[in-house]
């Protein structure tokens, strides 16, 4: 009998859930399992373990199966450089551009500034629209003229638009969300916003006229429920303001599309993927339509970049683009690594698509549909998020729509307390940021950008007679640790030192390490170098070093016996050397006795990171 005959299951006894729990109690010591079961910010319970669902949900299917399109950015606001980009990264083997225009969606400070013809012209030279390359385009209020300016650019260049793959992405609800205003009330904008969309389809362009912009919802730290109900919403607002002005419910619906922000998250990011499509599927069938697979576009997550450490932007790349691809988005665009940084250059470009490339041709992603069809886990998440958003989206519905919900501020009020949780999370470290409030590099090198951003496209000033709400500005997880090691890099071109904390050790190596590295990746994360105190178990040595360190601070760093035994007269003599103390670890019992020996501060996982970190900034200037 070969080994092709023998199914696996004939051959090794299958576990039964019970059997592990067993296991699992065993290695708890009597702790309870729910520790074991996490929560999302949307109150989802995922639990350690699933079994295998018993009727997997409908399957999800890209609008054209098989290979997704690679997107390469299209963002400098200088048009010859753009297009230098972009013909690099066409020939590098991106399949298609996503361009963005300065104040659109996805512009984070950079994007094209100029729509005129002549600078469109220079930006798109070369590029071959008759190719059938996707393009996205991301609308701006400051870029009023880009799709008529597109449009010629095509039709000078006597391409016909049938072979054209161009998105153009009429998206006012989006940018109403981001910038907090309406040039007129949703009943006139509407009407314009159908005519838009109507005269580019007339012309030939039948891909993505119209997108359902999830981005905002978070960039500004939403949850996957609140970016789905709102991609829904405002998918539901331009369905029928098309259909209001004359569209056919069907052309109309085709005519949408949608986007989405994907972090390293891997679980809810490939359910949330697979959840807006069964979404989709059940507001066409509500509209009476026969479902059919939208466009949907994936843009790594703004939120999760970080200026710190930003190789880590990488990995956090690679997870997001794998998440994307399982997930069935139809085209994926990475932010290139230094996007953070300012403009990015030729080779974070490369990195950027070269991550795609690798996860496409040599991994294969796009091999089998829906891959996680079926499985416990996903189908429970894909399902629970249906659940969930789509009692958001009957929630928005039912204060008149997604424009009525933003007008009123319960949309933004929403997003705003969960990117309090989340700020609150990152504090304290539970959320962890590599590079930033977890393993700091506080020597790290300067990484090369072509420019750096101008700000001032990042929020826009309304018209006076604009209908004006909350905006709901980008922010990313790590700008508050990335103040304070900017306030620390400040401090070192000027003074050529950063502030210092000295680590005042306890005993053998053995035993101070594990507190002392923490303590030196703690305070390092808020730009204060930490400086090692020698191993001896003499006071008179370790305040000496203390008083040579330079230092204004000195944290105690030993096992909580040691602590009992001699800590409390090192951080009497530390104290009458001018120090201001700080402890490693819980006190517990020894708190009172510790403070009053000098003890101002204790540092240990899940205390406020940030807030200790920006008095203790102050403090060692």
């Amino acid at each position: 009998m070969t080994a092709q005959e023998t199914a696996i299951t004939g051959v090794f006894p299958q576990a039964t859930e019970a059997e592990w729990r067993k296991l699992v109690d065993r290695a708890l010591k009597g702790g309870s399992f729910d520790g074991l079961v996490s929560k999302t910010y949307d109150a989802i319970a995922m639990a350690p373990l699933y079994a295998r669902a018993q009727a997997a949900g409908p399957k999800v299917y890209r609008r054209t199966p098989g290979r997704w399109s690679i997107l390469s950015r299209f963002d400098h606001p200088m048009p010859e450089v753009a297009n230098q980009l972009a013909l690099e990264n066409l020939e590098g083997g991106a399949d298609g551009l996503h361009v963005v225009f300065a104040g659109a969606q996805g512009s984070y400070g950079g994007g094209l500034t100029d729509d005129s013809e002549e600078m469109i012209a220079i930006a798109f030279d070369k590029v071959r629209f008759d190719f059938s390359i996707p393009i996205i385009i991301e609308q701006s209020p400051l870029a009023p003229r880009a799709t008529e300016s597109i449009l010629r650019f095509i039709d000078r260049h006597h391409v016909e638009p049938s072979l054209t793959r161009v998105s153009f992405g009429y998206d006012p609800i989006g940018l109403q969300a981001l910038h907090g205003f309406l040039e007129q009330p949703w009943a006139s904008t509407s009407k314009q916003f159908a005519e838009n969309v109507k005269h580019v389809a007339a012309k030939g362009f039948k891909i993505g006229v119209a997108v359902a912009d999830a981005r905002v919802i978070h960039s500004a730290g939403g949850t996957e429920s609140q970016e789905l109900a709102f991609a829904l919403a405002t998918a539901l607002a331009y369905l029928r303001a098309l259909a209001d002005n004359g569209m056919n419910i069907d052309e109309a619906r085709s005519l949408i599309a949608f986007r989405f922000a994907v972090d390293a998250d891997e679980f809810l990011s490939i359910a949330k993927f697979r959840a807006i499509r069964r979404l989709w599927a059940r507001v066409e069938e509500v509209c009476g339509l026969q479902p059919k697979p939208a466009l949907i576009s994936a843009e790594t997550s703004w939120r999760m970049m970080s200026r710190l450490d930003p190789w880590n932007n990488i990995l956090r790349g690679t997870l997001a683009t794998f998440s994307a691809a399982i997930g069935g988005a139809d085209t994926i665009t990475v932010l290139p690594f230094t996007q953070a940084l300012g403009a990015p250059d030729a080779f974070a470009h490369r990195l950027a698509r070269d991550t795609q490339l690798v996860l496409q041709d040599e991994s294969h992603l796009e091999a089998v549909d829906d891959p996680t069809s079926g499985a416990g886990s996903f189908e429970a998440l894909t399902q629970e998020l249906c659940n969930r958003a789509w009692d958001d989206f009957q929630n928005i519905e039912a204060q008149g729509g997604v424009s009525k919900a933003l007008e009123n501020g319960k949309l933004q009020g929403a997003v705003a307390e969960t990117a309090n949780q989340r700020a609150k999370n990152v504090a304290r470290a539970r959320e962890k940021l590599i590079g930033v409030n977890e393993f700091p590099d506080i020597h790290e090198k300067e990484l090369h950008v072509l420019s750096s951003y101008d700000t001032r496209w990042r929020s826009l000033t309304a018209p006076q007679s604009a209908l004006t709400t909350s905006a709901l500005a980008p922010r990313r997880l790590s700008e508050p640790f990335e103040t304070l090691r900017d306030a620390s890099d400040a401090l070192l071109k000027k003074n050529g030192v950063r502030p210092k904390i000295f680590l005042a050790n306890l005993g053998s190596i053995a035993v101070f390490t594990a507190r002392a590295n923490f303590s030196k990746n703690f305070f390092e994360a808020g730009g204060i170098e930490a400086i090692f105190g020698p191993e001896t178990d003499k006071n008179a040595d370790i305040v000496d070093a203390f008083s040579n360190s330079g230092a204004k601070l000195a944290c105690l760093c030993s096992s909580d016996r040691l602590y009992g035994e001699h800590g409390v007269q090192l951080a009497k003599q530390l104290r009458q050397a001018g120090a201001k103390l700080y402890l490693a670890g819980r006190p517990g019992e020894l708190e009172q006795l510790m403070r009053q020996s000098g003890i101002e501060r204790f540092i240990y996982v899940g205390c406020d990171m940030y807030e200790i970190l920006s008095d203790a900034f102050n403090e060692a200037k």
